[in-house]
């Protein structure tokens, strides 16, 4: 594989005429490659998938994964493929397509295969399955991570772009850290479960496993929608990524209460990790982790168990040699729990939150290793539940808390093995979690997951280069808003941030769809400019920019503050017909905010 699975290196690609059947050619190359009969359980004939690729034509920037190859887990539905949760007993052939999937493949996204799992999604480890687990993408005697370990594997091999998991006490980050890729566990309810074999309905959510923060939160903005036929569907927006230019104040486990379980290399890469964080000016206050301990035990315990009983309840009572020992185990806890009993731990989870309710509301996040320590394959044959409830330290309660969390790549530990952290934020806050998170991927010299590419640079300069022509934006491809992809897969960086010539009025445009502001120029001084980025962009990718843009906007002369005239949006006059004049505002990340 000689181009980078990221998003923006494939739409580049394609955009150049790349044709897609040639990237998922190489998608089963890389699996050949890799030989690992433990990341797949079910995978798409090579035919069908190229002649899919094929049927999706002309490379449509509109579209913001087309093209883009992905694997999902196999407790989620893909219409065609088997669902087995990693049970050959509980098989059924889905008839569509998961909520979510169905919304990725509407925006280009080719579905690969179904990916291997932790039987029923019970457990850390990514062993818990009669399919034979996959191994560890960098260290085969480490365990793979999971639940998810087959979506883990298979991003942090290049094989995929971004794969599907599912997240209950921790599965969608405990993989990402152990394979030095990025695992964003969304806001519970943003992404609909319709259409997956749940563990603990209540308290889980798909998630996704990316080889960059940037493509993982291009995948969450896809995939959030509300979905009514999903009881636990909420309403929440996934803005985009922006620049974070306030200090926040990040919650972490002080001393006393922090657990290493005597890896004190994992110390040592949690305090780099934390160090990246103050010097980009953040303030970190240590806190007592000991509630969140707490409400993190109570997950395999009560109410909790009872649910995952309530899954596969018949299978248990009719079959349980077709279950897993241990997972049997942790699930047969249930049948000795009571009514009561559920509702003593409702009680006691809610006495728990009222007690580190007054520690977030002081805090903007929070900042914890992603795992306290590694562990091999051999560490689990000697004992299969141990270990795998320690993987769970920093991840068990975030779910029960209602938070939504993303475990980020930072600089490897002094013994090469990956170093992770994960941010976590009350509901809702994915967009804060995620931007924030790019000032830690980009530290040191870290490779994309078991890879040798690296991090794409899109600011590698302030200045522009040759080939390049200036192009003002004032909207929503601005950097973090959602159209900012069309520039960035294009090759355009930032450049700076800085207003308009005062001659121009600022519209908010009528019309359906992503709202969209138009800039007229008048004859008339106005009180202020308009607030406008400066990217550079190749002049070659101008010319295919220009062609999506649809009336009244297009590309002209704006004169900025400084006089300077650069290429950028004008509106026709026709324009302000119908459509809300916010000169006064003057900014649209203002007027979208209000």
């Amino acid at each position: 594989m000689t181009t980078p699975m990221t998003i923006s290196d494939l739409h580049k690609a394609y955009a150049e005429g790349t044709p897609p059947e040639e990237i998922i050619a190489a998608v089963y190359a890389r699996i050949a490659e890799v030989a690992d009969p433990g990341i797949f359980i079910t995978l798409r004939d090579e035919q069908d998938v190229l002649g899919e690729a094929k049927a999706l034509g002309k490379f449509d920037s509109e579209k913001p994964l087309w093209g883009i190859p992905f694997a999902v887990k196999d407790n989620i539905d893909v219409a065609g493929l088997p669902t087995t949760a990693a049970c050959p007993a509980w098989e059924y052939a889905p008839s569509e397509d998961a909520f979510v999937v169905a919304r990725l493949r509407k925006a280009g996204a080719i579905v690969i295969g179904k990916t291997n799992l932790d039987q029923f999604a019970t457990g850390l480890v990514g062993v818990r399955t009669p399919y034979g687990a996959p191994k560890n993408a960098l260290d085969p005697a480490i365990v793979p991570g999971g639940s998810s370990g087959g979506s883990g594997v298979s991003v942090a091999h290049g094989i995929v772009s971004f794969a599907l998991g599912t997240d209950t006490a921790g599965s969608g980050r405990v993989p990402a850290a152990l394979n030095n890729i990025v695992g964003l566990k969304p806001s519970l309810g943003s992404w609909s479960a319709s259409g997956s074999v749940p563990a603990c309905r209540s308290t889980e959510t798909i998630s996704a496993f990316a080889l960059t923060v940037e493509d993982a939160y291009r995948v969450h903005q896809v995939a959030c929608g509300f979905d009514e036929k999903d009881a636990y569907s909420k309403a929440i927006e996934a803005p985009g990524l922006f620049s974070i230019k306030t200090p926040l104040t990040i919650g972490i486990p002080n001393k006393d209460s922090i657990k290493f379980m005597g890896d004190d290399a994992q110390a040592a890469s949690f305090a780099q990790g934390i160090a990246l964080l103050e010097a980009a000016g953040h303030k970190v206050e240590p806190l007592d982790f000991t509630p969140f301990y707490d409400i993190a035990e109570m997950l395999y315990e009560g109410a909790w168990v009872a649910e995952r009983n309530s899954v596969i309840e018949q299978l248990m009572a009719d079959d349980p040699e077709a279950i897993l020992a241990v997972t049997r185990k942790i699930v047969g806890k249930a049948n000795n729990l009571t009514a009561t009993d559920a509702f003593r731990g409702f009680y006691r989870l809610r006495e728990l939150s009222r007690k580190v309710e007054p520690l977030l509301d002081r805090l903007d996040l929070l900042c914890v290793p992603s795992i306290p320590t590694f562990y091999s394959v051999a560490d689990l044959e000697a004992d299969p539940v141990t270990p795998n409830s320690n993987l769970g330290t920093y991840t068990n309660f975030v779910n029960l808390l209602d938070m939504c969390g993303l475990a980020v790549p930072i600089p490897a530990r002094s013994d090469g093995r990956p170093g992770s952290v994960t941010l976590l934020a009350r509901s809702g806050k994915d967009a804060l979690i995620a931007s924030l998170s790019t000032c830690l991927e980009g530290a040191g010299e870290r490779k994309l997951g078991a890879t040798s590419w690296s991090l794409p640079d899109r600011h590698p300069v302030a200045e522009l280069p040759a080939g390049h022509v200036k192009l003002a934006v004032c909207g929503a491809h601005l950097e973090g808003l959602p159209l900012n992809w069309q520039l960035t897969d294009r090759g355009a960086f930032l450049l700076e941030e800085t207003t308009s010539a005062p001659f121009y009025r600022f519209y908010s445009l009528a019309g359906e769809g992503v709202k969209r502001p138009g800039m007229i120029r008048t004859t008339e001084q106005q009180v202020n400019g308009v607030a406008v980025e400066v990217w550079a962009m190749p002049l070659v990718e101008l010319g295919s920019f220009l062609a999506g843009i649809p009336a009244p906007l297009g590309l002209g002369k704006v004169e900025l503050a400084s006089g300077e005239e650069v290429c950028g949006f004008i509106c026709e006059a026709s324009g302000a017909e119908g459509a809300e004049d916010i000169t006064a505002i003057g900014s649209w990340r203002r007027f979208m905010k209000e």
